[in-house]
């Protein structure tokens, strides 16, 4: 008995991508759909990293195919394939970095760069080329969290190489001033810096390059609207109405200057003591899924607040990598996986796909 390609599409129609939550023929995953004799054979490309998703959905397809009658094998070629989404209307990307992410807060004190590093190193983990630029310039921490000393070097004079460590590309003003040195400029100088730190550093091929923005709505959050083309902003906060007071300016600025909103994260939700493991909520209850439901944006997760994840940070080894297999760096992974799939989710960028239209006189 022989197979047809339309009943392993409708075959298909019932895998469900355990990640985006749709089918893989409604979310245009499943490709190139052969039948060869009793062999079916297909593509499913992912949009978002997902080392750790290719083998489970490999399964599934496996696993469906495999009890339709007449078919002999299931050869199903998992992959993901990373490409650049719109931005902001007038402002082209980077040649050399597919999707920008900013971590925003209205506040500081919230926990947005311990949150913005581990989303960088979950993408990582996930297979994506990833960096991460530390935009607080007033009061850069990227170097300390990502363990990493020394100034970037240049092979041009014109532009810097970006310092590494644990498998991410970093730039950040921290390089090229004295821990203990304060930054007493002004908001010009500033928005300057950050623009060069962009367009200096030579970024290599990401896929992603995480902002950590520094908190409030002032000159640079400004100029990352205006100038920078940014796929789409991570609003970090915690549960208290005073931080979602701030919070919420944050998610209205970015909506205002044009900037999608990728989801919340609600960081410290819960204390989880060290020694009994009782959990309790000392910044109140539910303050980030409210904020969630009041604009219409996703919940994207919520972490705990334990001594582990500022030990890690602070020590130069964020959580993610520093316990990989633990329920926190889980939480962080699940955050990023959820980040990476609205990203894949936003309309591709189409302006490399146009010709240039050129009039000239014979």
């Amino acid at each position: 008995m022989s197979i047809t390609v339309e009943e392993v599409k409708a075959a298909l129609l019932q895998v469900i991508d355990p990640n985006t939550g749709r089918d893989l023929i409604s979310g245009k995953e499943a490709k190139n759909i052969r039948v060869e004799g009793g062999r079916v054979l297909l593509d499913v490309e992912l949009g978002y990293p997902a080392r750790s998703q290719v083998e489970p959905i490999r399964r599934l397809v496996a696993d469906a195919l495999g009890k339709l009658p007449g078919v002999a094998g299931v050869e199903a070629n998992v992959y993901f394939k990373i490409v650049a989404h719109a931005v902001q209307r007038g402002i082209k990307l980077k040649s050399n970095v597919k999707n920008i992410i900013a971590v925003a807060s209205g506040k500081g004190g919230v926990g947005k760069s311990t949150t913005a590093v581990n989303l960088a190193l979950a993408l990582a983990a996930e297979g994506a080329q990833v960096g991460i630029l530390d935009a607080d310039i007033y009061g850069p921490s990227q170097p300390m969290m990502m363990g990493i000393s020394g100034q970037p070097e240049t092979k041009d004079g014109k532009t810097m190489e970006p310092l590494e460590n644990h498998g991410l590309q970093v730039s950040s003003i921290g390089f090229m001033i004295d821990p203990d040195e304060p930054m007493v400029w002004r908001g010009p100088i500033v928005t300057q810096a950050l623009q060069q730190l962009l367009d200096q550093t030579n970024w290599r091929d990401l896929d992603y390059l995480v902002v950590d923005m520094p908190p409030g709505t002032g000159d640079v959050q400004l100029t990352l609207s205006q100038k920078v083309p940014v796929t789409g902003a991570v609003i970090v906060t915690t549960p208290q109405d005073i931080a979602l007071l701030d919070a919420r300016k944050g998610l209205r600025m970015f909506e205002k200057v044009g900037i999608p909103i990728l989801g919340i994260v609600e960081n410290m939700s819960m204390h989880v003591c060290s020694n009994c493991g009782h959990a309790e909520p000392i910044f109140g209850v539910g303050g980030g899924e409210r904020m969630c439901a009041d604009f219409g944006v996703d919940f994207l997760g919520a972490l705990p607040l334990t001594m582990e994840i500022r030990q890690q940070t602070d020590s130069g080894t964020p959580t993610v990598v520093a316990d990989p297999d633990g329920k926190v760096a889980e939480i962080y992974k699940n955050i990023a996986r959820r980040v990476a799939v609205k990203v894949a989710e936003k309309a591709r960028d189409m302006t490399s796909k146009f010709p240039s239209i050129v009039i000239q006189n014979d």
